[in-house]
């Protein structure tokens, strides 16, 4: 058995080449610290360690788990975050609405962020790093409040960023106002459910799915309130699903913001929108 032939496992399962190998290299780095580098030099692998990582490609490909969980973490901005089954995988779109919120914190000195929905807490800690303010992250599931916090911790900045338990905003503070509300809620309908990737539904549904037919409950229910704990002229951001711009755009116009920004991703999909109110 050679990495190639590991590699053929995963393809052989309906994976696409370039995720296998991708994979492959992963799991490769992270459970035998060896790298791509390692191959041009034709460094040899320990065929103990080639049966570990087909081991790993076999489980993958058995219960269609995420590479990413049977790993433990995931990259994102750069860095390594915990990850399990009670917390969202971090994706790289989400990457744009956290550099969208840095963007906008440091152009008009923004200090009060609060991150919904914050899961594993990527959001609010890839804030954290470069935004001197202080970062409130809640989400409804203790589990993933706790990977939140781990993660936090890891990266050394549980004085810059705080975690809550709270439904939306059930449990802020009439008092809490804040400059920038941010939030990559769930935004796939359940009538989408069947068309997901397998290992999409190993992710956790309540991070996922929404109860309404066109993915907007948590928009809608996230801006009707925002106002009430916006500063004057404070910021709004989501990650969207596709084709859920313009229905977003004029919920927000519905609630009195303006100057509303959409951003798109990489294959030209409506990705981010930001609004002021």
């Amino acid at each position: 058995m050679n990495i190639q032939e590991i590699v053929n496992l995963l393809i052989e399962a309906g994976i696409e080449k370039n995720e296998a190998n991708a994979e492959v290299k992963l799991l490769l780095e992270h459970f035998c610290n060896f790298k791509p580098i390692d191959i041009i030099f034709g460094k040899k692998l320990e065929t103990s360690k080639l049966s570990l990582v087909k081991e790993k490609v076999l489980e993958r490909i058995k219960t269609n788990m995420p590479v990413q969980y049977i790993m433990g973490f995931a990259y994102f901005m750069g860095e390594k975050f915990i990850v399990n089954q009670n917390v969202l995988i971090p994706r790289d779109e989400t990457e744009i609405l956290v550099n969208k919120v840095i963007e906008k914190s440091l152009i008009s000195n923004l200090k009060k962020i609060l991150d919904i929905g914050t899961g594993s807490g990527c959001i609010a800690c890839s804030t954290a790093k470069v935004v001197d303010g202080n970062i409130l992250g809640i989400d409804i599931s203790k589990e993933a409040l706790s990977v939140a916090l781990e993660n936090a911790k890891r990266l050394f900045l549980e004085k810059r960023v705080k975690f809550r338990q709270s439904d939306l905003f059930s449990r802020i503070e009439p008092n809490e106002k804040f400059d920038i509300i941010v939030s990559n809620p769930p935004y796939i309908p359940q009538k989408d459910k069947q068309t997901l990737q397998k290992e999409v539904l190993n992710e956790p549904e309540l991070a996922l799915f929404t109860k309404d037919n066109k993915g907007l409950e948590f928009y809608e229910r996230i801006i009707k309130d925002a106002p009430k704990f916006l500063n004057k002229n404070g910021f709004i951001m989501f990650e969207i699903g596709f084709g859920q711009s313009e229905d977003v755009k004029n919920i927000l116009l519905n609630n009195g913001f303006r100057n509303i920004e959409i951003e798109k991703d990489l294959a030209k999909i409506d990705r981010v929108v930001i609004a002021q109110l």
